[in-house]
């Protein structure tokens, strides 16, 4: 029986290493669920109650995260770039996991802009052209606490006739990692073997 308390108190320990504030609260949930069940089972009510409640704390905050509306906007990135420079540099080593920065040429992109949440700066989207009808994207980061897909539901989807008007009907990235590769793909990326090698393509119409 005590196998489960182990279980339980590793999970919650997992919850904590969040840095998204949803998978904390899901990872959250199902550790005071375990609690909660151990509790009872091994007749300590106060362990049991007390993550019952737990439970519930975070099934309340879940449905008010999944039933908010968030508000989206894209901000240009002008050529005073010293915010980006600051972002860039307070976020080098997360964005290093995904791109090389070494090889991103902001003065030559010809999109870029931040995308705010709820006016918070939760994002930096950098292309570059790659043909006539179509960008490469160099940089499309996220910061940690906003990483649940609505950022690019919201540029993928939401801002398609952004690149539409501009002339723009396919979007090309081209990555190895894992991470981002499962990513793409979920906006609607598909590998393009006609490209280069780990090249994923979006039709935009």
């Amino acid at each position: 029986m005590d196998y489960l308390g182990y279980a339980a108190s590793l999970i919650v320990l997992i919850s904590l290493l969040m840095s998204s504030i949803k998978k904390l609260r899901w990872i959250n949930l199902a550790g005071a669920l375990l609690f909660g069940i151990y509790g009872f089972m091994i007749q300590s009510l106060p362990t049991g109650f007390m993550n019952l409640g737990i439970v519930i704390i975070d099934i309340y905050y879940l449905v008010k995260m999944y039933k908010s509306k968030d508000f989206f906007r894209v901000l240009p990135i002008t050529e005073d770039k010293e915010y980006l420079n600051s972002f860039i540099d307070f976020y080098k080593e997360d964005i290093g996991k995904y791109v090389n920065l070494d090889k991103i040429s902001f003065d030559k992109a010809v999109v870029k802009f931040y995308i705010l949440r709820n006016m918070n700066p939760a994002g930096v989207f950098v292309c570059n052209k790659y043909n006539d009808n179509t960008l490469e994207i160099s940089l499309d980061y996220v910061i940690p606490q906003f990483r649940d897909f609505k950022m690019g539901d919201f540029v993928f989807k939401s801002q398609r006739e952004y690149f539409l008007e501009n002339g723009y009907d396919k979007l090309v990235v081209n990555t190895e990692n894992l991470d981002h590769i499962k990513y793409v793909k979920r906006m609607g990326f598909a590998l393009d073997e006609t490209q280069r090698a780990n090249s994923y393509v979006l039709k935009l119409k």
